[in-house]
């Protein structure tokens, strides 16, 4: 049978997508299907059949992206300046993905524009192996309730090439981006020093050229302050569809709970949705500005019920005075940390719920859940990421009335389940 033609005109050179050239309703399938078979072996085949509620779509899958981190560089050496996603399988040649139908017209339009005006500068890359150049990064981040733009230039220090003062430089596109025709309004435009070697984005310092820092985007009624470097789900109306579900299955019938612990909380966007029904809140996440984002965003949406603590989850509920009695996992794709796990079972809370960007570390973790007494009652996955190969998974876990395995720590080879997770079955 044949295969949909690719809508993007890069695929599949671009490292961004895996899924163009097949229906929606074929890539939801596929997804599903990559989930039951890494976790079938786990709880097995009858139990799975009897908890998983399904999958539920994005409301987009083209321009969902709330986020872009594009990358200067050039698609093959000695070539013209580009501004785009990665060549797949490719650290140094970067495709034109300016018009990127995964990201937001108006993030693509400010885009455009960029590229368009440091080619005309000639302004260099910064090259990756020599350590020198100016042109880094374009990050881009886009409210899709408020339809509010930020858009920030990530450069290296090195000015010695620039073909004018650097002020003026900036200064002549900070002009060219505020005069973009845009669908919704531009926040701000900001410029971010970065001098490290890697080829990461991060913020050595930033000037704000126009307009503010930071904008509001909107999550089922609440408002959260996103600024260039704030974690925040990539797809905004995919997210109010995860904490949704999350919100429906923590409250059901009517509980509430005295104490929640958010753990791996990023800017506490879960604990703030799940505040009505506790009367406490704690929120623990390692990275401090996301921390200092949901302090700020709990005053804004009057939650007097939140306390977030930045810091190590592995260290830092050995602090906690407070026992939960329930508890959000939400770790990043690297997981629960192996001596967390333990910690946070120990506490023996009647439910957990574990939400999962790598359904391998959900894979990981589960058959010590299982040896500390708990079992899966529901399963569902929310497509987070149309297009691409990866899925949000939930799980929630319901400890037994019985007395608490001690704790066994197990280990399960994920490993063999990789190629499952990177499947294109068509």
């Amino acid at each position: 049978m044949m295969e949909e033609q690719a809508v993007c005109r890069h695929f599949p050179d671009c490292g961004g997508c895996t899924y163009q050239d097949i229906s929606y309703d074929k890539e939801l399938s596929i997804k599903e299907e990559q989930v039951r078979e890494l976790l079938v072996p786990v709880i097995g085949e009858e139990e799975y059949d009897k908890v998983y509620q399904g999958i539920t779509p994005s409301p987009l899958c083209e321009g969902y992206r709330n986020k872009m981190e594009l990358s200067f560089g050039d698609c093959q050496k000695g070539g013209p300046l580009t501004l785009g996603m990665h060549k797949r399988r490719s650290f140094y040649d970067v495709l034109p993905t300016t018009d990127c139908l995964i990201a937001g017209k108006d993030m693509r339009m400010a885009a455009e524009a960029t590229l368009s005006f440091f080619r005309d500068k000639g302004i260099p890359y910064f090259h990756k192996r020599r350590h020198e150049g100016y042109l880094r990064h374009l990050l881009l981040r886009e409210s899709k309730r408020t339809g509010q733009l930020l858009v920030d230039l990530v450069t290296s220090g090195d000015t010695k090439d620039l073909p004018d003062d650097e002020e003026v430089i900036l200064n002549e596109w900070c002009e060219l981006i505020k005069n973009r025709d845009y669908i919704g309004s531009l926040a701000g435009i900001l410029h971010t020093r970065n001098d490290r070697p890697a080829d990461v984005v991060e913020d050595q310092g930033t000037t704000v050229l126009y307009g503010n820092g930071e904008f509001e985007e909107e999550l089922l009624g609440l408002k959260f302050t996103i600024t260039p470097f704030s974690f925040f789900q990539t797809n905004s109306l995919g997210a109010e569809k995860l904490y949704g579900i999350v919100r429906d299955w923590i409250s059901e019938g009517g509980k509430s709970y005295n104490t929640i612990f958010d753990l791996y909380s990023g800017t506490g966007t879960i604990g703030q949705i799940v505040a009505p029904i506790a009367k406490k809140v704690v929120g623990v996440e390692i990275v401090k500005e996301a921390v200092g984002a949901a302090i700020q965003n709990a005053r804004v949406n009057n939650l007097e019920n939140c306390t977030f603590i930045a810091g190590d989850v592995t260290k830092v509920i050995d602090e906690i005075e407070e026992r939960p009695d329930y508890i959000i996992l939400d770790p990043p794709r690297s997981g629960v940390h192996p001596k967390g796990l333990p910690k946070i079972l120990s506490y023996g809370v009647e439910n957990l719920l574990y939400i999962s960007c790598k359904p391998q570390n959900l894979v990981s973790d589960l058959p010590a859940c299982l040896a500390a007494g708990y079992k899966v009652k529901r399963i569902a996955c929310v497509d987070m990421f149309p297009r691409t190969g990866n899925v949000e998974t939930i799980c929630m876990l319901r400890k037994q009335n019985r007395t608490p395995d001690t704790y066994i720590e197990l280990e399960i080879d994920a490993d063999e389940y990789m190629d499952i997770i990177n499947k294109s079955e068509k």
